[in-house]
């Protein structure tokens, strides 16, 4: 165990904290009883397993008590149950309470002990965090406390979500609170995180969390918090439903039974369901760039559906292009900004003003370096680390955007964000969520772009716009594929595999609905011949004279760093000079390539200029369909794209 001593930290279970917090009697379970509905033998079999040791169906118990005669609700992680994992089915329980709360108008409380995401479960599990952050955003926008008790252990997708959310936040003793989780930076590095750093002191003496509290003072401090953010309301609120014979107390924690409960128990596969074929409900007025129909597998005719691998080494590769090259080929009037305005600069993330494809907007991007020479896709790509200044940066665009009605271009090619000392210090799991509570509510136009690697909480932080268009290699992974190997398989040997089994790809993610378009990346799709584009107005063209070639143009040498697990190791808050690859490499399959690392599909590293030209003009039709529309009907349809995530479709 990282930053802290796990014997001195008690592990009370989901059913002893709702004891020791709520009014004795006064509990009553909201929790709908879910089936397993899993193809797969392993994952069914650790479900089951799970269920005979904790007595509870899911790894989430949400419902309502009372704490000195307030109603309050309350969710809470039994991490005996696959180590707190949130899948689709603990995701949804928790959105269902989180929303019910909001019409009962009730203050919430949030008791995390969580690994994370779910890995067998794959990339819409990690969508999951979305769904939760919009629900707490607008639970806290309905003037409605919540509070946050994050208890040992908290990391991953919890902690840079929900987690990191709240109006006020404790910490049990000792618990571990980080970004990434020991076993997988361990696993890849050989070498546990930094002592001291992963810990609950730590983090109140950062500023990260308020307090550090005991089970035993919990309620107590809630309720006197509550009486100040409740506004001097009624102390007792109307009496909770009379509930079943085992609602109160510990006992029958699961709630009343109901026919069906989500169908997100299933993994990979099971996931994927039925898809409807028209996809979700499309916003009005993007005609000109529809939905493509969900791909199941390869089409009798059209493009070839290339394999996870394959996808995953050609992001990987050094001369695919990035940010800056599409900035270069597909837009004119660019105009770098530098930081978050506030003395904070991150090279990981590039902001701009741009008009792109025509139309004017905010351009936050994944700021891939340029290529260095003899570096392969065996493993995750070197890039610009993604830190808490660079999220920060993100937000400050988002509020342009949003002051000016402009709209906002993200584009997500990031091997993870940056793990050390100084980011889990600064902040970085609450700069992901905080930049989630404002992708989903934010009332500029939102148009993602998926471009390449989309590893992560640094991906999933750029994610939820109004739009996603991805192009075909791209993919979206809780973890780079070797972390996850690590997690489930204690090895990163098994990482294609593995990354095959969670969806990844931008074929799966159609099928999910979580992308609406794939660009193919092969050069040949340029019906127009356009080759190179139109290059004036990038670097040379707007007769700025302000840096702006250089900002667009080229990578800075000194910025190297390595990739690998949910972060990206680098050394203090600027940037390491001369460091080469650090940890395992990963496996390279059989057949899946050709030598040197080259794809069987073509991928726009063969002919970037052209494939970035037909990128922008696509790009430039999606922003101009989007700001015709009306704005609270694209704000409604954003909000359901992604409340239906993982749900039957």
């Amino acid at each position: 165990m990282t930053g802290t001593n796990s014997s001195r930290v008690s592990r009370a279970s989901a059913r002893e904290l709702i004891e020791a917090v709520v009014d004795p009697g006064s509990w009553y379970g909201w929790d709908e009883p879910v089936e397993i509905t899993t193809d797969d033998p392993d994952y069914r079999a650790d479900l089951e397993r799970a269920r005979e040791r904790t007595g509870l169906d899911e790894s989430v118990i949400t419902g309502e008590g009372r704490i000195e005669g307030r109603r309050v609700a309350l969710v809470a992680c039994e991490f005996r149950f696959l180590a707190g994992s949130i899948g689709v089915a603990a995701g949804e329980r928790l959105v269902r309470a989180v929303e019910r709360a909001t019409a009962e108008r009730l203050p919430l409380l949030a008791a995390p002990a969580s690994g994370g995401t779910r890995m067998q479960e794959g990339t819409v599990a990690f969508l999951q965090m979305v769904k939760v952050a919009a629900a707490i955003t607008d639970h806290k926008a309905a003037g409605l406390p919540y509070l946050v008790h994050l208890r040992h252990p908290t990391t991953g997708g919890v902690l840079a979500s929900w987690g990191s959310l709240g109006h006020v936040t404790a910490a049990e003793p000792g618990a571990l609170i980080g970004f990434m989780g020991p076993r997988v930076h361990e696993a890849l590095y050989g070498e546990e995180f930094p002592p001291g750093v992963q810990n609950a002191e730590n983090l109140m003496n950062h500023g990260l969390i308020d307090a550090v509290l005991p089970l035993s003072r919990l309620s107590g401090v809630a309720a006197r918090v509550l009486r100040v953010l409740c506004a001097g309301g009624p102390v007792s609120g109307p009496a909770a439903p009379a509930g079943p014979a085992g609602a109160s107390g510990a006992a029958d924690l699961a709630g009343p039974a109901t026919p069906a409960g989500p169908a997100g128990l299933s993994g990979a596969a099971g996931v994927s369901g039925a898809a409807d074929p028209a996809g979700p409900a499309a916003p009005a007025g993007v005609s000109a760039a529809p939905a493509s129909a969900p791909i199941p597998g390869p089409p009798a005719a059209g493009p070839r559906v290339p394999g996870a691998e394959e996808s995953i080494r050609a992001s990987r590769r050094a001369e695919r292009p990035g940010v800056r090259d599409l900035l270069r080929v597909a837009a004119e009037d660019v105009s770098p900004l530098s930081g978050t305005g506030a003395g904070e600069h991150d090279p990981g993330l590039l902001l701009a003003l741009a008009r792109v494809g025509g139309t004017p907007c905010v351009v936050l991007g994944h700021n891939r370096r340029s290529a260095r020479k003899d570096e392969t896709a065996d493993g995750p790509g070197e890039g610009q680390a993604l830190g808490p200044a660079g999220l920060r940066t993100a937000r400050r665009g988002m509020r342009i955007a949003a002051e000016l009605g402009l709209p906002l271009l993200t584009v997500i090619d990031t091997a993870g964000a940056a793990l050390s000392r100084e980011a889990e210090e600064g902040g970085l799991a609450g700069e992901i969520a905080r930049c989630l509570a404002d992708m989903v509510t934010l009332p500029a136009p939102t148009l993602c772009l998926l471009l390449g690697q989309g590893a992560g909480g640094a991906a999933l932080a750029l994610l939820p716009a109004d739009r996603v268009v991805a192009a075909r290699h791209a993919w979206l992974s809780p973890l780079p594929p070797e972390g996850a190997s690590a997690i489930l398989h204690r090895t990163t040997e098994r990482a294609y595999e593995v990354a095959a089994r969670q969806g990844v790809r931008s074929a799966d993610l159609l099928a999910q609905g979580i992308v609406d378009r794939i660009v193919e990346e092969d050069a040949a799709e340029d019906e127009n011949g356009t080759g190179d584009g139109d290059r004036d107005g990038t670097e040379d063209g707007n007769g700025t004279g302000d840096g702006i070639g250089d900002a667009i143009g080229t990578g800075s040498a000194s910025q190297t760093v390595v990739s690998q697990g949910e972060g990206t190791p680098q050394s203090g808050s600027g940037s390491r000079s001369g460091s080469g690859s650090r940890g395992e490499r990963a496996p390279r399959s059989e057949g899946a390539s050709r030598a040197g690392g080259a794809p069987l599909t073509p991928d726009a590293s063969h002919a970037p200029d052209a494939f970035l030209s037909r990128l922008g003009r696509l790009l430039g039709a999606e922003l101009a369909a989007l700001r015709a529309q009306d704005p609270d009907e694209r704000l409604a349809a954003r909000r359901v794209r992604h409340r239906r995530i993982g749900l039957p479709r």
